[in-house]
């Protein structure tokens, strides 16, 4: 039996949350293996702070408008999987990391849930539904950690609202897992929010 590890995050309020992580946590968006008790995500701007008014003009220095081209710390949390298998709670962390969206259309996720043994990078389009809302249409796949093996695929579907100043967004998003008999074996849905990265912004 593989054992598990307890981490321990620190919120904003001081309040000290544990959950439990298997070392079989599938790769990037695949939530097959996503067992609580569950992770209470902090809101973004704790995470890392928000970007500076000064950093954020600089970062859109020359465009006629606020672009979602860029790179973005993003955090997803679950909302509506009550009935999901385990249940998931609203406000569950269900994954984090760093976001590029590129000019040609394309978007590369580096997730900071799962581990680069199983596969945590990713890759997708995205485009333009209206203004200032977009579409991403995310692909993953994901590997197990004993055998190395094509354990699942994964499509990621985002849909998002992008702050007027261009500093952040919001929206939605679902997770669709298939095994490699092209099963679907998995489904979770959540909001998604996000900050831009600028040459000013820290880590914490």
């Amino acid at each position: 039996m593989k054992t598990s590890r307890t981490i321990t995050m620190i919120l904003g309020s001081g309040v000290f949350l544990t959950f439990l992580v298997s070392n079989a946590f599938a790769g990037c968006g695949d939530l097959t293996q996503f067992h609580g008790p569950f992770s209470m995500a902090q809101p973004l701007a704790m995470l890392a702070g928000v970007p500076s008014a000064k950093a954020n003009a600089r970062g859109l220095e020359g465009q006629s408008s606020a672009s979602i081209v860029g790179m973005w710390r993003v955090q997803f949390t679950a909302q509506g999987n009550s009935a999901h298998n385990p249940a998931i709670p609203d406000g569950a962390l269900v994954d984090f990391g760093y976001s590029q969206i590129h000019n040609d259309g394309t978007e590369m996720l580096n997730s900071g849930a799962h581990s680069p043994a199983t596969q945590n990078f990713c890759m997708g389009v995205w485009g333009q539904t209206g203004f200032l809302t977009y579409e991403i249409n995310h692909f993953a796949l994901s590997y197990s950690d004993t055998t190395g093996a094509l354990a699942n695929y994964v499509n990621i579907r985002e849909q998002f609202t992008l702050s007027p100043s261009g500093d952040s967004f919001t929206g939605t998003f679902t997770i669709d897992v298939y095994d490699t008999s092209k099963n679907h074996v998995d489904h979770v849905a959540g909001n998604i929010t996000a900050t831009r990265i600028t040459v000013d912004s820290t880590v914490f």
